[in-house]
């Protein structure tokens, strides 16, 4: 019976997990998206299916010579903002290519709950990204954002939202448990 309870906590665990991977970094990443160094920057992330509340910012760079361990950039983030403004002295950073934000517990940075695809932050009075290349949507339709981008900033915000997707998560969640539970003869 002991190996049937922990089968069922290491279950509860990677259901909760899954519940819970639709926290998404949707700016900056990749080739497209990057930062400019001492300059205003936006972090953008889809907020409206996630069960997470609120989260610590790290920035974070495979090159340790560039940057030794993550960086907190903000303490805690409410997750509902689902844009950030970053400052220039918040963006204060080498430039570099390498860099990826992390979204992570703010009990424990090393609990990340979502991580950017690699970016460049380019030298201070660089360009910025083309606002076409701003994310306008995720894959579920549920949050939507839109970008400009001029030489003195880049600005995005959120043009829809969708109260739903926090109740599809606890649902799955409720109803592995569940399946589970009569699985292992427990209900």
């Amino acid at each position: 019976m002991v190996f049937t309870r922990y089968t069922l906590i290491a279950a509860v665990a990677a259901l909760a997990g899954v519940a819970n991977a639709d926290l998404t970094i949707l700016a900056p990443g990749g080739p497209n998206l990057w930062w400019v160094a001492d300059s205003t920057n936006t972090l953008l992330w889809t907020c409206q299916d996630s069960s997470y509340q609120n989260f610590t910012v790290l920035i974070a760079n495979s090159n340790p010579t560039v940057l030794e361990a993550p960086a907190a950039i903000i303490a805690v983030e409410n997750n509902y903002d689902c844009s950030k403004t970053i400052t220039d002295s918040q963006s204060n950073l080498p430039p570099s290519t390498g860099y990826v934000v992390q979204l992570a517990n703010p009990l424990n940075d090393t609990d990340v709950y979502a991580q950017s695809q690699e970016f460049e932050i380019k030298s201070a009075g660089s360009a910025y990204p083309a606002s076409s290349a701003t994310p306008t949507s995720t894959a579920t339709a549920t949050s939507g954002a839109s970008g400009s981008a001029s030489g003195s900033g880049s600005t995005a915000s959120p043009t829809s939202s969708s109260a739903a997707g926090i109740g599809k998560g606890a649902s799955v969640v409720l109803g592995g448990l569940a399946v589970l539970a009569a699985s292992f003869g427990l209900m």
